[in-house]
């Protein structure tokens, strides 16, 4: 008889779980985003809009819209989406450039990354980030399938993330910037570059990084204040927002002060319901909230590197190691802001966070990925069979 082990082994190397484990941690993380933007916006909202669930209600329809719509996506035939891909850069360059024409780009704290459609307000930079990862897996796959093993990667896909990256810069948005940096970075490394190279390219990267960082006093400012928030000659200033954060998730200690208990969201946090959330959940769930946090956000992440490993088109390969990339460097960078382990950098946490653009892509994305799954014949095989039962 098979061990308690490997029956544990088995089950984690079925195919079929790896999707039940994507979409039952995507379902949970959307379910309990809901639950926390709820929470950590019902003052703002008041006090902005009146009600304590506008924000909340807008949360709501962008996932009654994202949800049929990652249904959909998971059905396209890989075709479509080879066809999305080879036009990926120029919808990407087309979406950012409407944020130069006058009266549609609007600048929300600085960073001019939003497109005023007067109902609603759209970052195309969030679905830049998906159409990026499709327009290099093109390549890559269309690379692969002739047989051009001497073809420079970096020469092939870099100059377009680079153009893609000037023109989120040009709207001061550091955070987006460093997320499509390391999407670029994921997938030169799953093409399997010399990890010389790859060394060579990530410490021009980190330079580049740092000069952007010196060559802004605010940027400079958060860079510094992140080890020591609590300084007296920051505190008030560029360490408020860091310092409350780790006031709050402290505070919550291994159960939280219950849901809706939070005191820094009463105007220590700004940005309680979309760059700290985390904190919210670590202040009103606990310990105990923020690590069920990080393993569904982990076993989403794993999920989707396995399904990759086993995508039988390049491309869809290529994709789905992308969109792991991008989820995880988002979540890294989202929590260690959070934590204060990495500067205050501005990105949402994907799937959790308040943000109708973030979530709409972000859900397209695992479309994407679940149709990958289902393509491949043993999770076929294994719905059939449930199915005739």
């Amino acid at each position: 008889m098979p061990t308690k082990a490997a029956k544990r082994t088995r089950l984690l190397n079925a195919p079929i779980n790896h999707f039940y484990m994507m979409i039952i941690s995507t379902a949970i993380l959307v379910v309990l985003g809901l639950i926390m933007v709820f929470s950590a916006s019902s003052i703002h909202a008041i006090d902005t809009q009146g009600s304590a669930i506008s924000i909340v209600l807008r949360q709501l329809l962008f996932v009654a819209v994202s949800i049929p719509l990652a249904g959909y996506l998971s059905k396209l035939p890989a075709a479509r989406w080879e066809l999305v891909g080879r036009l990926g850069l120029i919808l990407s360059i087309g979406l950012l450039g409407l944020l130069f024409i006058p009266g549609l780009g609007k600048t929300v704290n600085g960073n001019t990354n939003w497109i005023d459609l007067k109902v609603v307000d759209v970052q195309p930079s969030e679905f830049a980030k998906l159409l990026m990862i499709l327009w290099a897996s093109y390549l890559l796959a269309r690379k692969e399938k002739v047989g051009r093993h001497d073809t420079n990667v970096v020469k092939l896909i870099a100059p377009g993330f680079l153009i893609i990256m000037m023109m989120i810069m040009y709207g001061h948005d550091l955070g987006t910037t460093s997320v499509i940096a390391a999407i670029l970075a994921g997938l030169l490394f799953v093409s399997g570059i010399q990890l010389r190279l790859f060394g060579w390219i990530t410490a021009a990267g980190a330079l580049a990084l740092a000069g952007l960082i010196a060559t802004s006093g605010y940027r400079a400012q958060r860079f510094l204040v992140f080890l020591n928030p609590f300084a007296p000659e920051d505190y008030k200033y560029a360490g408020w927002q860091p310092a409350h954060s780790l006031l709050g998730l402290a505070s919550g200690g291994l159960f939280g002060v219950g849901l809706g208990g939070s005191r820094q969201k009463w105007g220590n946090l700004a940005e309680a319901h979309t760059d700290f959330i985390f904190s919210v959940i670590g202040e009103e769930l606990g310990l105990v909230g923020t690590l069920s946090v990080l393993i569904l956000m982990a076993t989403l992440i794993y999920s989707i590197f396995r399904i990759a490993l086993r995508a039988q088109e390049p491309m869809v390969r290529y994709a789905c190691a992308g969109i792991g990339c991008w989820l995880t460097v988002q979540a890294f960078l989202n929590i260690g802001s959070a934590t204060s382990i990495l500067p205050v950098v501005g990105v949402t946490l994907p799937l959790v966070s308040y943000g109708g653009s973030a979530l709409v892509a972000t859900l397209c994305a695992v479309g994407f990925v679940a149709g990958a799954a289902l393509r491949d014949p043993a999770v076929r095989k294994e719905i059939v069979k449930k199915r005739s039962k």
